[in-house]
């Protein structure tokens, strides 16, 4: 079994099987209907797949204008190939090489805010948040 990394942008077949993966990795209140979750897929500029051979190991997705912001969004990495490299992985091909753009993101995760500092992100004091209502 081929067991080689790939990180790529996701493709619209994948849109489905990407939404069962992170139902099946805690994701499952975030991600909706089928429909819901294509919707979001398109709304968002930059994706990001992890495949170990033909298996999905990770996903990762961002919002950005492409010029000055980025929003970091649903960085998830199948338990068994953490500690491998792919988050870092994902969160590369995601934000890209332009360094003039500022990202962001929601650490709340156990772990997240360790992984994102060794990527370099600082905590900030200026960010504010209105959470979504449920």
């Amino acid at each position: 079994m081929n067991n080689y990394l790939t990180v790529r942008d996701l493709l619209p077949a994948e849109v489905e099987s990407v939404r069962l993966f992170l139902g099946q990795h805690g994701w499952g209140h975030r991600t909706g209907s089928s429909e819901d979750f294509a919707q979001l897929i398109a709304n968002s500029q930059r994706t990001a797949i992890a495949l170990k051979g033909t298996c999905i190991a990770g996903f990762a997705r961002g919002i950005s204008d492409g010029l000055s912001n980025g929003y970091l969004s649903m960085v998830v990495v199948d338990v068994q190939h953490r500690r491998e490299g792919i988050g870092r992985a994902l969160v590369e091909h995601v934000m890209g090489d332009n360094p003039d753009i500022t990202w962001v993101l929601r650490a709340g995760r156990e772990g997240a805010e360790a992984f994102f500092a060794r990527l370099g992100f600082q905590t900030s004091l200026i960010a504010m948040e209105r959470p979504r209502l449920k």
